[in-house]
């Protein structure tokens, strides 16, 4: 299991700014290993954020977003103490979901 993702989100006048890191090797299926063998594609596909059960933001990523990718992103209508979930789901079909409250 991957380790939980850092989900930071604060209130600024009517704007909610979301902050999230994920870990995640993020390998593009191109690299080679010590040995010469190609290490095979392992990255996060899909991306969604959720604030009290309403879709807030849904990404696509590839292969060519970096390791442990981070992401920023802000939307309205939010108040102090609600919870925003973020999940993710990676090519081989593994997903992660963390949420945090809004300061």
């Amino acid at each position: 299991m991957s380790d939980p993702m850092r989900i930071r989100a604060a209130l600024a006048g009517d704007e909610t700014t979301v902050r999230v890191l994920m870990s995640h090797p993020m390998e593009t299926g191109t690299r080679k290993d010590a040995a010469g063998a190609t290490i095979a594609a392992h990255y996060i596909r899909d991306v969604e954020a959720t604030h009290n059960g309403k879709s807030v933001l849904k990404a696509m990523f590839s292969g060519a977003v970096s390791q442990n990718p981070f992401l920023s992103f802000k939307f309205k209508g939010a108040a102090k103490g609600d919870k925003v979930t973020v999940k993710w789901t990676d090519n081989k079909g593994a997903t992660r979901t963390d949420e945090a409250a809004i300061d």
